[in-house]
Parts: structure tokens; sequence; C-alpha cells
């Protein structure tokens, strides 16, 4: 990575992302990834966004699924979201895993999940935007975000 890379790099890491995990299903079972890339686009209709780095070792698999979920992640998952951040650690736990609509794998103790259908796929530099449909959502009504700062996992505290 160049000095001026690195240097934009740690300037938006001053934003403080929640932290979730994508999940999708497979052929050859249900994978994730960790992201901090997930936003609101609209609520009429329902759309969110993520975004995927095309050199990611599961660029292949999120482009040909159809539905995907995306989990926001409590503290307490912590270990899972580190795990699926690792090249190669793609399989989801299968005690990690609620069944979900329509064959989509979603996590189990999540903050909130969002099943998506495809609507878009943009490109944007060397990353591909995936824009979804919202077609269910669940949230616990409890529970502490997991929280990404200057690289490091957070928890929120009270002001």
């Amino acid at each position: 990575m160049t000095d001026e890379k690195r240097k934009l790099r740690n300037a938006l890491g001053c934003f403080t992302t929640g932290v979730c995990v994508v999940t999708a299903a497979t052929e050859a079972g249900p994978i994730g990834l960790t992201i901090n890339s997930f936003a609101s686009v609209s609520l009429d209709p329902p759309l969110v966004l993520w975004s995927l780095d095309r050199a990611s070792d599961r660029a292949e698999a999120f482009h040909v699924a159809d539905r995907f979920a995306i989990n926001v992640l409590t503290e307490d998952m912590r270990d899972l979201s580190a795990r699926l951040a690792q090249k190669g650690a793609y399989a989801v736990p299968d005690d990690a895993l609620d069944p979900g609509p329509g064959e989509v794998p979603v996590l189990h103790g999540a903050l909130a999940q969002f099943v998506c259908e495809i609507e878009a796929r943009h490109e944007g530099g060397d990353h591909v935007i995936f824009v979804g449909r919202v077609v269910q959502f669940a949230h616990a009504e409890a529970g502490r975000p997991l929280v990404y700062y200057r690289g490091q996992y957070r928890s929120l505290a009270e002001l």
C-alpha cells in the first residue's frame, strides 16, 4: 500500500462504523464476510447497500448470489467478525445460524437482520457496490453494537 493510500485509509478510519456480516447461501454451504460498508439507501422502496472488494476471495460467490442478508453484530460477536474478516475463512459455523427466509442464512443473536434481493450492482473503483431490496427484517429490542474505529473493534459508551 502506498503512503498516500495508507494516509487516506487512516483518515477514513476516523469515521466510526458499525460492524456487520453479510451472509449468503452457496452450493458449498452458507458463507459470510465481515463488512463495515453497510448503509441505508431508501425507505420506499426499502433499499440498503454494502461494498465488496473485487479482490475478495468471496467475490465470485456474492456475484452469483441473488439474495443475501446483512447481520448487524452485537459486541459479543467480535470473534466471529474477526474470523470472517480473514481470507479463506468464509464458512459460517452452523451453530451461529438461524434458518432464514428463502434459504438465506442469518446470524443467530444479531442486533438486526436484513434479508435482501439484489436490486443492482454498481462499479465503484476497486469495489462493487451491492444494492439490496429489503424483503424481510428483524431487530432486537436490546443489545450493544460492535463498532469499528481507527482499525480496532470498540464498544459504545453512554454519554
